[in-house]
């Protein structure tokens, strides 16, 4: 039995019947070629799902008859990634993989020794616009009903404030000893996942700034160890 589609849409429709436009409608119509019928899924991105059947293909659009909808539970904990940022569409390819793999938040942080720069203006704008667009896309692909948030970029002196206020946060490094799995979680509140600059979390990738950072983590807890080196962008979920 094949898995009806989800589609993102700014709201929830509140009626029985329903049109799907758009972006996502051309896409429902023209590329997943829905028809009469079938049946998709529509979400807000907060939780929110509506079950749908397809009752007429036009163009570029659905008219749909609404049978279920309803609204989940947000997750508990919510898992945050703290992310240096990255040169090119290696920063996207880390959301994407982190949103499949489940956080419910993205912090953007300009760390001093990053080596991308996203700086107040039109080009930090758009680089944070991919983040996000990124976080929707794959949350999509991975039909999940929550869209992680991707926050406005934050600086070292701001996410040690994030640190401090969060029941747990975590480095995500090579050479620690445990796992995810193996540690005392929360079960509320905010899991902070803090990945450091380019080039590893080696000391001499951390400016002292950070490394308060990470004494702030407790930089014995650590995650990602025993386990072969994975990739840069694998590391938020390699754990």
């Amino acid at each position: 039995m094949t898995t009806a589609p989800l589609f993102l849409v700014d709201a929830l429709p509140t009626g029985d019947t329903a049109v799907l436009d758009g972006p996502e409608g051309r896409h429902a119509a023209t590329v997943k070629r829905l028809r009469a019928g079938e049946g998709l899924v529509l979400a807000d991105g907060r939780g929110g799902l509506a079950h749908a059947v397809v009752t007429a293909v036009e163009k570029d659009a659905l008219r749909l008859d609404v049978v279920d909808r309803h609204t989940l539970t947000p997750p508990a904990p919510r898992v945050l990634l703290a992310q240096a940022l990255v040169k090119g569409d290696r920063g996207e390819l880390a959301v994407e993989l982190a949103t499949e793999a489940g956080v419910d938040g993205v912090l953007p942080w300009r760390a001093a020794r990053c080596v991308a720069r996203w700086e107040a203006g039109p080009r930090g704008e758009k680089a944070l616009a991919r983040w996000r667009t990124t976080a929707r896309e794959a949350a999509k692909q991975a039909r999940r009903p929550w869209v992680p948030v991707v926050e406005e970029p934050v600086t070292t002196a701001a996410l040690a404030q994030r640190v401090a206020a969060v029941p747990v946060a975590l480095v995500l490094h090579e050479s620690a000893t445990d796992g995810l799995a193996s540690m005392d979680l929360p079960t509320d509140g905010d899991l902070l996942l803090v990945v450091g600059p380019e080039g590893g979390s080696r000391t001499t990738s951390w400016t002292p700034s950070s490394r308060r950072v990470r004494g702030r983590c407790g930089w014995g807890r650590r995650c990602c160890g025993r386990r072969p080196p994975v990739r840069w962008p694998s590391a938020r979920w390699a754990c």
